[in-house]
C-alpha cells in the first residue's frame, strides 16, 4: 500500500469514528479538521500516486464529508432535522462495510515493489518490434501476413537517470490480463503504478566489452513482462537478457501501430478435443516457437553488427548464448538448446514437446521443476492411475489422462539422457507453477487460493534466481558453479534429484 493511499484510509477510518463522537461541538470541529486533511491526502494522491479504481468509495467519502463539514459549520440551518436512528445506524454500517471493503482491495490487489536485482550493475532495457520475411503467420493475420514478434532486453547499464521503466508500459493490454484470469478488465489497472529497476534507453554499461545474451520465453498465455525480476537480476549481474513475446500465444502484445494480438493458442490443450490431433497442434506450436528463438538469435546478430540499430551494438558475446522459458517456454528453451549457437538452457517447470525422433539433448540443461509439478512426474513413474472421480473434478477423460502419461514417460525418459548427458535437475519445495514468474507478486490471494505456492513469494523469487545465475554463470562464465554441486544449507527448499524419477 502506497503511502497517501494508507493516510486517506487512515484519515477516513477517524472520520468514521468521529460519527460516534456525541458531542456536537467537539465532533463539527473535528470533522472538520479531519476531512480537510483527508482532502489534502486525496489531492496529493491524485496528483504523485496517481487514482486506482479499487478506491471510488474511499474517494467519494472522503469528499462527502468535507461537503457536510463545511455545511455544518458555515452554514447554519434554521431548522435542525434529526435523522431516526435507524437511518443513522443503516448508513454508518454501510460506511463500516465501504472502509472495510476498500482495504480488502489494497490488500489483495497492492502496487507492489518487484524484488530489486541482487548485482552490482545498474539495469537498462530497450524494446525490439522484429519481422521476420521468411515465415507465414499460422496463428493470426498480422497485417504483413508475416510473423512478428516484440522482444523486450535487460542489459547492464551505466547509472541511469530519470525514474526507472514502468513494469508494464502497455497499458492498454491490462485488461486482456484481468480477463486471462476471468477477472473484470478494470481489475489489474493498478499494475501501470508499479515501478521496475531498469532504465529506459541507458547506455550499456562500460564494466566490460561485452555481455553474454540470454534467450527467454514466457509460458502459453503469459507475457514477457511477467519475467522482470528474473531478467533484472541476470543483467545486473553481467548479463543480456531478451525475453520474447511469442505472438499469439501471449495473453496479449501491443506492437508499435497500436495493434493488440491476444491468444489464438487456448484449444491446443484442451480435454475436449481429440488428443492425437491436438498433440500435433501442440507440435506445431512448439516449432513456431522454437523457430521465434533461432529468429531472434539472427536479430540479434543483426544488432551486434549494427545493421539494426542499438545501443547494444558491439557489445553481446554471441560465443556464448544460453536460453531459459517457463512451461511451454520451457519447452521452447529445450527444444531450442539443439541450435548450435546456444551453449546452454534451463526449463523452468515446464514439460517438453513431442517432437522430431531424436535423442537427448547432449549439452548442459538445468530442469527446475515446482514442487507440485514434481510430484506429477512422480505419479507417472510409479504408474499411479486416477479414479474416475478424480478424473471428473479434473474435468478429463480416461483416453486423455492415459496419452498425456504416455506422453510424460517419453518426457522423462528425454530428461534422464539429458540429466545422464551433464544435465542437472532439481526441485523446489513448497513452489506451484506460477512461483516461477512475477505473477506470483501480483496478489496475496493468489497464494492464498493456492495459485502459487506455499513459499513465500520473495523467497521462490530468490531462490530461483540464485540458482539460474549459478548455472549461466558456470557455462557462460567459467565462474561460479557452487549451487550446482548439491545441496546448500543456505537453499533447503531445493532439492537435487539424481535417480528418481529417472529409472
Amino acid at each position: 500500500m502506497r503511502l497517501f493511499e494508507m493516510l486517506l484510509l487512515f484519515s477516513s477510518a477517524c472520520l468514521l469514528a468521529l460519527l460516534f463522537i456525541f458531542n456536537q461541538r467537539i465532533r463539527r470541529s473535528a470533522l472538520l479538521l479531519t476531512s480537510g486533511a483527508g482532502s489534502i491526502f486525496l489531492v496529493i494522491h491524485f496528483l504523485v500516486e496517481g487514482y486506482r479504481v479499487q478506491l471510488l468509495f474511499l474517494y467519494g467519502f472522503t469528499i462527502l464529508m468535507l461537503m457536510l463539514s463545511l455545511i455544518d459549520v458555515f452554514i447554519t440551518p434554521k431548522t435542525v432535522r434529526t435523522a431516526s436512528r435507524i437511518r443513522r445506524v443503516l448508513g454508518r454500517l454501510f460506511i463500516v462495510i465501504g472502509l472495510i471493503a476498500t482495504a480488502c482491495f489494497l490488500y489483495v490487489f497492492p502496487v507492489f515493489d518487484l524484488p530489486a536485482p541482487t548485482g552490482e550493475l545498474k539495469v537498462g532495457t530497450q524494446v525490439f518490434h522484429f519481422v521476420d520475411p521468411n515465415r507465414e503467420e499460422t496463428f493470426g493475420k498480422p497485417a504483413t501476413g508475416k510473423r512478428e514478434l516484440m522482444v523486450q532486453v535487460w542489459y547492464p547499464a551505466q547509472a541511469g537517470t530519470g525514474k526507472y521503466a514502468p513494469f508494464i508500459p502497455d497499458t492498454r493490454i491490462l485488461r486482456y490480463m484481468a480477463a486471462n484470469y476471468g477477472l473484470p478488465g478494470f481489475t489489474f489497472q493498478h499494475l501501470k503504478y508499479v515501478s521496475s529497476h531498469a532504465y529506459s534507453g541507458a547506455e550499456v554499461s562500460s564494466a566490460q566489452t561485452s555481455y553474454p545474451l540470454i534467450l527467454a520465453n514466457p509460458g502459453f498465455g503469459s507475457s514477457r513482462f511477467l519475467h522482470t525480476s528474473q531478467a533484472e537480476n541476470l543483467a545486473s549481474h553481467g548479463y543480456i537478457v531478451a525475453v520474447i513475446d511469442h505472438t499469439y500465444n501471449t495473453f496479449a502484445t501491443e506492437f508499435p501501430d497500436g495493434r493488440i494480438t491476444t491468444s489464438t493458442t487456448n484449444d491446443l490443450f484442451s480435454p475436449d478435443h481429440d488428443y492425437r490431433t491436438e498433440s500435433g497442434n501442440r507440435d506445431k506450436l512448439g516449432k513456431v516457437l522454437t523457430g521465434d528463438v533461432a529468429f531472434a538469435l539472427d536479430q540479434f546478430e543483426l544488432i551486434q553488427s549494427g545493421q539494426i540499430p542499438s545501443h547494444l551494438k558491439g557489445r553481446i558475446d554471441l560465443g556464448h548464448v544460453g536460453v531459459f522459458g517457463h512451461s511451454i517456454g520451457g519447452a521452447t528453451a529445450y527444444d531450442a538448446s539443439y541450435d548450435p549457437r546456444i551453449a546452454v538452457g534451463i526449463d523452468l517447470d515446464g514439460g517438453l514437446y513431442r517432437l522430431r525422433d531424436r535423442e537427448g539433448l547432449r549439452k548442459p540443461f538445468l530442469f527446475i521443476n515446482s514442487e507440485s509439478e514434481f510430484e506429477r512426474l512422480k505419479m507417472v513413474m510409479d504408474n499411479r492411475v486416477y479414479t474416475d472421480a478424480e478424473l471428473n473434478r479434473m474435468g478429463n477423460t480416461r483416453e486423455w489422462m492415459d496419452q498425456v502419461t504416455e506422453d510424460k514417460k517419453l518426457e522423462l525418459e528425454r530428461m534422464r539422457e539429458t540429466v545422464a548427458a551433464g544435465g542437472q535437475f532439481l526441485y523446489i519445495d513448497n513452489t506451484g507453477h506460477l512461483n516461477f514468474t512475477d505473477v506470483q507478486f501480483i496478489s496475496p490471494i493468489f497464494k492464498m487460493l493456492g495459485i502459487t505456492g506455499k513459499i513465500a513469494p520473495e523467497r521462490a523469487n530468490s531462490v530461483i534466481n540464485a540458482y539460474m545465475l549459478d548455472f549461466f554463470d558456470m557455462y557462460l562464465k567459467n565462474q561460479g558453479g557452487i549451487l550446482m554441486k548439491g545441496p546448500d544449507s543456505r537453499f533447503p527448499e531445493v532439492k537435487f534429484v539424481t535417480s528418481y524419477p529417472f529409472p
